[in-house]
């Protein structure tokens, strides 16, 4: 290991020393850049500032090679100053007076040279003040550009202005463009010179005469207009007529004009007439009235809506009222925007095709305008409903209108009638709707135009609150029929109506069917019949089952105390033996309701008495009678305790209370039983003594029992 370091240090001291001795070029393998220089044998050049440019070009000397090799496009360019000398790829280009060092750099290689920039001329001045002041419109203004003091470059020179809209120039020519102050320039051989040129108004007023405000008249004859120009607001007369030299403008010229510097009213509204001169303005306010207040056209009705059929005419005649009382027929001005529709001659409109044109007649200011819709020819004109049926305070669309043309197509008329009504306190028509304002009946009319094409029966009826069926349910026998329910309505304001006639019925699903005003069961099962009427419905479930041919019930006979219920046990037998529960499908009633009340599937005791309950099922009635009778709350004896004598008889009395507060003596009905009889004995409350010695005698009537201690001595 120390040899070898000792080797590599040996190597390295040699190697520093070949370096000091030799160049590096020496080192250089062959094809490698040694140096570069530039294409020129000057050590510094010279520029003039827009004048003169420099290429430089680069030139590398290549190992191994005689040959030089042009690598200017490879060459790194930089500019120690590029405010005044700037390069790009080797292209030198003088922008203002100094010097820069120019480096080219070409693969660790590197080469300078100075550039040394100067001025085509020395000096440049304008033969101007800084600041000059100039009335607007002064013509023949120039300006001269002089280079090194007296050298005339006017012409040469590149002039600009900051603000055109004040100065225009055009090699030192100026022209004054507008009030203000704008900076002249001119720009020769990379020098410039300016100055500042301010523009002011040669006058300090401008005027249009007649000076105030006009109020003209539509009609009235034009009035001429001079403008004239002060140079200052002390200046007194009118100053210089300038009319020639300006133009006067109307800010609204469909109120007003200029022709001919005159001023013409055209039509009512406010116009500004204004006029510009060298820099100072002036306008002047100009009211147009119209001579009249109003247009009036005499067929109202069609104006409120032109509609027309082809070849129809209608004659308009035009008045003015200026005046609360006062009209004038005039000969208005009639256009139509559409000939080929409608056309129009002195008021006399005519249809001539289908489609639409808007119709203006003008006079003196005012004007009135339409759109005339053309249909073509209608054969016949048929609405859809003839005879409508509308609540009290709803609204209903008008009926469809259809009209039948020439080559028997139909359109659709609809959006073209306007309907009226014969009787506004039932029906009105506005707003596009029928509105039913109080029940009762109305005719409404349809017309397009002149033309009547509909007319159509309006019944407004009370709204209804409730629909009252004579049934609530229905039991149908398949195969058999039962008439539909007779139907009460009831109306908002109180009026009862039978309206089984007018109510329209339905079922669902397919168990029966409606026919003839009858319903037939079909299939068993369950369906629900719906009535409708107005503005409500009625539903009722309805059965279908096959036929019940026997019903049993169970009591036949029932007895009750007062205010007890008893259940009531209905079955049906169908033919095939089968059977079915009815207790709740009987709709139980009682003969008299004061003594036994029926519910569903029991009936109540209410007073003391007999009642009959019936029920029925498809029409299969049964009866139970029932008896109502009181409830013994009490009994008693008239004795609890005897002391008799063998031989001895005593009577005792037995008295029940019951829950109506009745007493009544039931000695004699009563069940008596005696514990010895050899003691005493009883019959019907009679006790008669035997021997001695003690007995007890009981009384029993219906779940009460008295008892009477008997002693023999």
């Amino acid at each position: 290991m120390s040899v070898n370091r000792k080797t590599t240090k040996v190597f390295l001291v040699v190697v520093m020393m070949l370096a000091m001795v030799f160049p590096t070029s020496v080192f250089a393998a062959s094809g490698d850049v040694t140096s570069i220089e530039f294409d020129t044998n000057d050590t510094k050049i010279y520029l003039t500032v827009n004048e003169t440019t420099e290429q430089l070009r680069v030139l590398a000397n290549i190992e191994g090679s005689t040959t030089k090799k042009d690598v200017t496009n490879e060459t790194t360019w930089t500019s120690s100053n590029t405010r005044v000398v700037k390069v790009d790829g080797g292209l030198l280009t003088p922008l203002e007076k100094g010097t820069a060092r120019i480096t080219a750099r070409h693969k660790g290689a590197i080469k300078t040279i100075d550039v040394d920039v100067r001025f085509a001329i020395d000096e440049f001045k304008l033969d101007q003040p800084d600041k000059v002041e100039h009335k607007l419109g002064t013509e023949g203004l120039t300006v001269k550009a002089l280079a090194d003091g007296t050298n005339d470059v006017t012409t040469e020179a590149k002039w600009s202005t900051s603000d055109d809209s004040v100065v225009k120039v055009s090699k030192g020519e100026l022209t004054l463009a507008g009030l203000g102050t704008a900076t002249i320039t001119a720009e020769y051989k990379g020098l410039k010179a300016s100055y500042t040129v301010k523009v002011i108004a040669p006058y300090q007023k401008l005027a249009i005469v007649p000076g105030e405000d006009q109020e003209l008249l539509v009609g009235d004859a034009p009035i001429e207009l001079k403008v004239y120009a002060k140079q200052s607001e002390s200046d007194t007369g009118q100053g210089t007529d300038v009319t020639d030299k300006v133009e006067l403008k109307s800010s609204s010229t469909a109120v007003a004009v200029i022709e001919d510097g005159k001023l013409k009213p055209v039509a009512l509204g406010k116009s500004t007439i204004s006029v510009s001169y060298l820099g100072t303005t002036a306008t002047l306010d100009v009211y147009v009235r119209n001579p009249y207040e109003a247009l009036i056209l005499d067929q109202s009705d069609f104006v409120k809506n032109p509609v027309m059929f082809m070849n129809d005419s209608v004659t308009i005649k035009t008045k003015v009222r200026n005046a609360a009382s006062q009209s004038i027929e005039v000969n208005g001005e009639w256009t139509s925007s559409n000939p080929l529709a409608v056309t129009v001659n002195g008021g006399v409109i005519t249809a001539r095709s289908a489609g639409t044109s808007t119709v203006k007649v003008s006079y003196l200011g005012i004007s009135k305008e339409f759109t005339v819709t053309v249909h073509p020819t209608v054969t016949k004109f048929e609405a859809a409903e003839t005879e409508i049926d509308v609540l009290k305070g709803e609204n209903k669309a008008f009926p469809k209108v259809t009209g039948t043309l020439l080559d028997d197509e139909e359109k659709d008329f609809t959006s073209s009638v306007v309907w009226t009504t014969s009787d506004e306190n039932v029906v009105t028509t506005d707003d596009g709707k029928i509105k039913a304002i109080d029940a009762g009946v109305a005719t409404i009319t349809g017309k397009i135009g002149s033309r009547e094409v509909a007319t159509v029966e309006v019944t407004v009826n009370e709204k209804v609150l409730v629909l009252l069926p004579d049934a609530e349910e229905f039991q149908l026998v398949i195969g058999k029929t039962l008439p539909l329910p007779s139907v009460t309505a009831v109306f908002e304001d109180g009026e009862e109506k039978d309206v089984s006639s007018l109510v329209k019925w339905s079922l669902t699903g397919s168990a029966a069917v409606i026919r003839d005003g009858s319903m037939r069961g079909l299939v068993k099962g369950s369906t629900t019949l719906k009535g409708t009427y107005l503005n409500k419905d009625v539903k009722i479930p309805v059965v279908v089952e096959q036929e019940i041919v026997k019903i049993v019930v169970d009591p036949v006979t029932i007895d009750l105390n007062i205010k007890k219920s008893k259940t009531i046990k209905a079955t049906g037998y169908y033919s095939n033996g089968k059977t079915v529960a009815l207790s709740s499908k009987m709709n139980w009633t009682s003969s008299d309701t004061a003594i036994v009340t029926a519910a569903r599937t029991s009936v109540k005791a209410v007073a003391e008495g007999t009642a009959t309950v019936t029920g029925s099922y498809q029409g299969k009635e049964v009866s139970i009678k029932v008896n109502v009778v009181p409830r013994m709350t009490k009994l008693t004896a008239s004795d609890k305790r005897l002391d008799l004598k063998p031989g001895d008889i005593k009577t005792v009395t037995v008295t029940a209370e019951f829950d109506t507060g009745a007493k009544t003596s039931v000695g004699s009905s009563a069940t008596w039983t005696t514990s010895n009889s050899s003691v005493a004995k009883v019959t019907n409350g009679r006790i008669e003594a035997l021997s001695k010695g003690t007995a007890r005698i009981k009384g029993q009537y219906n779940s009460k029992t008295v008892s009477i201690t008997v002693y023999v001595k």
